[in-house]
């Protein structure tokens, strides 16, 4: 049989890819330029984490997952601006620097050689996001424990395990419960019978773990949500083909299996008594990201990004590409879960694609109104990153949808409340925005009571800062 040639069409990479090239201007904090006028009770430090180096030597990284990464901070105090950027500096970033090549396994990558995936460990790309716990600020990925940043100047201060509590894995994804005063996270310890390690972090006072739960196989959970009594998991029907990935076929990523025929298995542990918790199975899908959650009548109300399978994968390694063939489809939803019953409702709250939905602090693992996130505005703009910011009504339905600039592409917006406001609104949004024809990054200030308004003001870097996934807000004291 004759193989005919089959030509690939080519095509201009968009401007927004130029956001997936390796950060190189470092910098500690320095006065930024602000268009507007900064809402004088808006003091405190905004911090960024996301991939900022995509390869090492030669070998550029197989997912924007593996990306090195690097810290962004803001600095408001009250009508002016400061900002730093660097890289962040772990041990096994630091090893493949100096060695020149991949050493260490990731999502996206694999180790070199079978002693390497055997016993080398994990790479802590130190890469998803950021913490705020007792002063200090950590940058956070699921594979590994903390990375701890200094506030002062954005540096690197070290790996650490809190005092010897947590580790192997510490997620990227902790949650604070206003009532309790402490927030939550987990780790997935991966082994002959794979667990679910619990922690609590109160606001005050030392780290504690919780203890462990066993997981039905090498599954992978990305985030969580806590209301003021109990901590939620969706298990998507995805086990990883870890001989696969011992044996060199491919990276983690390359070996997610989908079974649907398994279901999404729901956990619910009891904060007050995490060994007697409750699991039932769901039909099949799957979460990146939880807004919030919070307890009514009996039943738990669970707001998420819903997924009808893993595709979203691919889409987000082929953005690190500059052009994605596959359609996420991610939906904001509202779960209400019956403990009693064993069942899950789930219903569609917005047709748009959209992720990182997110409320205020201060009504964290409680009741809420608003949810804020990011989206694409139109039906093909899912080929990229997203471009808009929507203030959603979970009571109306009614969604409020910001578009920032044409070719401006923003990451997860953050609502930060107004000292001493009263209502859930009351505060501004800030959102990491990339300018695409100028090649800048710069910070949008939006009131959140009126974000189609557009921003109240724009705090611009002389530079592009890669797209982040999560931050962080440390009030000024």
């Amino acid at each position: 049989m004759t193989r005919v040639a089959t030509a690939v069409p080519s095509f201009e990479k968009p401007s927004w890819s130029k956001a997936y090239r390796d950060f190189t201007h470092e910098h500690g904090f320095q006065t930024l330029r602000v268009e507007g006028r900064l809402p004088e009770a808006l003091r405190g430090t905004l911090v960024r984490v996301g991939p900022v180096a995509f390869g090492v030597g030669e070998q550029r990284y197989g997912h924007w997952f593996d990306g090195d990464g690097g810290a962004l901070a803001v600095r408001f105090d009250g009508g002016g601006a400061q900002g730093a950027a660097r890289p962040i500096d772990t041990p096994s970033i630091r090893a493949e620097r100096e060695a020149g090549k991949v050493l260490y396994s990731n999502y996206g990558t694999s180790a070199p050689s079978l002693w390497r995936r055997l016993f080398g460990g994990a790479k802590n790309a130190a890469n998803t996001s950021a913490m705020t716990w007792n002063g200090r600020v950590f940058a956070l990925v699921e594979s590994a424990i903390p990375t701890e940043l200094s506030l002062e100047d954005l540096h690197t201060l070290g790996e650490t395990d809190l005092g010897g509590t947590v580790g192997p894995a510490f997620s990227a994804h902790p949650h604070r419960v206003a009532s309790r005063r402490a927030s939550y996270n987990f780790g997935v310890n991966y082994g002959r019978v794979v667990l679910l390690d619990l922690y609590e972090l109160p606001d005050t006072g030392l780290a504690r773990r919780m203890g462990s739960l066993p997981l039905p196989g090498p599954v992978m959970i990305h985030d969580f949500i806590a209301t003021d009594r109990h901590l939620v998991f969706f298990v998507s029907p995805m086990r990883i083909r870890i001989f696969r990935v011992l044996l060199g076929l491919g990276s983690i990523s390359d070996n997610f299996e989908w079974r649907p025929e398994l279901g999404t298995e729901v956990l619910v542990v009891p904060i007050d008594e995490p060994t007697k918790a409750m699991r039932f199975q769901a039909e099949p899908f799957h979460t990146w990201h939880f807004g919030n959650a919070f307890e009514q009548d009996g039943r738990l109300v669970v707001d998420y990004v819903r997924y009808p399978d893993f595709g979203s994968n691919k889409w987000l390694a082929e953005l690190l590409n500059g052009w994605a063939s596959t359609d996420a489809q991610g939906r904001l939803h509202r779960a209400t879960l019956n403990l009693k019953a064993g069942t899950l409702r789930s219903e569609q709250v917005s047709d748009r694609r959209c992720e990182f939905p997110g409320p205020t602090p201060l009504l964290a693992g409680a009741r809420h109104r608003y949810l804020y996130l990011a989206a694409h505005s139109g039906a093909e703009a899912w080929r990229g990153p997203h471009d808009t910011v929507v203030k959603v009504d979970m009571e109306t339905g009614r969604e409020t949808v910001v578009t920032l600039g044409r070719e401006h592409y923003t990451a997860e917006p953050m609502f930060i409340p107004r000292p001493g406001g009263s209502a859930e609104d009351d505060g501004w949004l800030l959102a990491q925005t990339y300018d695409a024809p100028s090649d800048r990054t710069y910070v949008a200030v939006l009131d959140a009571k009126t974000p189609e308004a557009g921003p109240v003001a724009r705090v611009w870097m002389d530079h592009f800062f890669p797209f982040t996934f999560h931050g962080t807000w440390v009030p000024a004291t």
